[in-house]
């Protein structure tokens, strides 16, 4: 698409918004529902996309992707109508007599753009957000899973009309020629290089954004946890997707008493979720293409694998790895790994542990396996992160209960649930003031002390 007939979609858009068309929240409701029934008519060929794309199984697709986001538009369509309404709130009697309340209103033309670790899942959860909120959008995925962005563009191709609802297929050509145009928000999901580009061209016109990014998720695992639970939990989470997960843990800080246990009953889950040869398994996925999968090759340290390492050019395949005895300066500490490597660093003090990683940016992620209440309540009290798990991984995103975002480096906003409706919503504040009583005492001329004295009492 060119940049004129991205200027022209964005201005059809511009005036469908204009007509107030969005704003009802019956309208809204009603999209909600229209587009759930056609995720829920397309499931198998959003699967099958997601296959061909990324080699996840369709019990992976569901439970990762097309079943969240039907639990995440469901949710919407039952909490709209109570996300939208005013709130009241109290007035200060300097104010009698008047009523204030907070009445959230859409930001209007938006524009959310997707990355491919999860395709559908991190397009469709928000524009279900997008769509409560009232506003109209654009919806830019990622040419890296054109089968899903196919399904994604036929889905809502025939939901919704394109001055309401459009996509804009292609690459980098497109996604500058987006970010060059005027929008009112935009929802961004993907690496903290395009972030910071993001944010940068939404500065020129001042746009609210959020900004869902990733880094290095550390995964502490101290001697008072559950080592057989915590290995089957992490190897789980960790080469879900083939680690290409955004809250994946990145690495894993063992207390050196316990790193032999844990390597040990690591390689057993390996072994039992993913059989003897991973590479073979017909549930196994993919690394995106050629390109991450190159990255990744050369972050592999063979003397220091212990498990896992091998690797197929021809299918973009890298079995699931763990690295030992690795340090801060070993390759794949120098960036986020997004693969199915597992780096293990060890410590023996928790306090210093823990004051080190105050230094590091903070993450999108952080996780803690430990039976050890100090050391939970120094973790989820002391440390800056996005979000995570005591005793588990990722799974702490999967609900519309709680936002899902990052911190610092990591992103700004959040989103799920009432969390992604605010997102995608303005408060205003407004005062309705009542006109049968007008308090004189705001006039000048202020010559009257009593009038002062009210009011140091009534500011108090």
């Amino acid at each position: 698409m060119t940049n004129e007939q991205i200027g022209s979609l964005l201005e059809k858009q511009r005036k469908y918004y204009k007509s107030g068309a969005t704003i009802p929240v019956k309208f809204r409701i009603e999209q909600l529902k229209k587009l759930y029934a056609t995720v829920k008519k397309y499931e198998n060929e959003i699967n099958n996309a997601l296959k061909a794309d990324l080699g996840k199984s369709h019990f992976e697709g569901f439970m990762c992707e097309s079943g969240l986001v039907l639990s995440e538009i469901s949710y919407m369509i039952r909490h709209t109508r109570r996300f939208a309404k005013r709130k009241t709130v109290s007035t200060p009697i300097t104010n009698f007599a008047s009523h204030s309340f907070k009445q959230p209103v859409p930001y209007g033309n938006t524009l959310i753009m997707s990355p491919w670790n999860y395709p559908f899942l991190l397009t469709v959860s928000p524009l279900a957000n997008a769509i409560a909120a009232g506003n109209t959008i654009i919806v830019k995925p990622s040419a890296y899973s054109p089968l899903t962005s196919k399904i994604i563009l036929k889905i809502i191709e025939e939901c919704f009309a394109p001055e309401y609802i459009a996509v804009v297929t292609g690459g980098r050509a497109e996604n500058t020629a987006l970010l060059e145009q005027k929008f009112d928000f935009i929802f961004f999901t993907g690496s903290q290089a395009v972030g910071r580009e993001v944010l940068r061209h939404a500065a020129k016109y001042l746009t609210p954004t959020v900004l869902e990014l990733g880094g290095k998720s550390p995964c502490i695992v101290d001697k008072s946890a559950n080592i057989k639970l915590a290995a089957k939990r992490i190897v789980f989470g960790k080469y879900l997707n083939c680690g290409q997960t955004c809250v994946a843990p990145d690495y894993i800080l063992c207390e050196g008493s316990v790193k032999d246990k844990f390597l040990s009953e690591v390689a057993k889950q390996i072994k039992k979720q993913y059989g003897d040869n991973p590479l073979e398994n017909k549930d196994y996925g993919k690394i995106i293409n050629e390109r991450h999968f190159e990255r990744l090759s050369s972050l592999i340290d063979k003397s220091k694998v212990v498990i896992g390492g091998e690797t197929n050019s021809k299918t973009n395949q890298i079995a699931p790895t763990v690295m030992d005895n690795v340090t801060e300066n070993d390759a794949v500490m120098g960036e986020e790994i997004f693969g199915p490597i597992m780096p293990i660093l060890t410590f023996e003090n928790f306090d210093k542990m823990t004051e080190e990683l105050k230094d590091k940016d903070k993450p999108l992620a952080l996780y803690l396996f430990s039976s050890n209440k100090k050391h939970i309540k120094r973790v989820t009290t002391e440390l800056s992160y996005g979000g995570g798990c005591i005793n588990d991984v990722v799974v702490h995103l999967a609900t519309s209960e709680m936002g899902f975002g990052g911190v610092g480096e990591s992103g700004m906003g959040s989103y799920h649930g009432k969390d992604g409706f605010d997102a995608f919503s303005h408060y205003k504040s407004v005062m309705d003031k009542k006109t049968w009583l007008d308090l004189p005492m705001r006039y000048q001329p202020y010559k009257n002390k009593l009038y002062e004295k009210l009011l140091h009492f009534f500011l108090k």
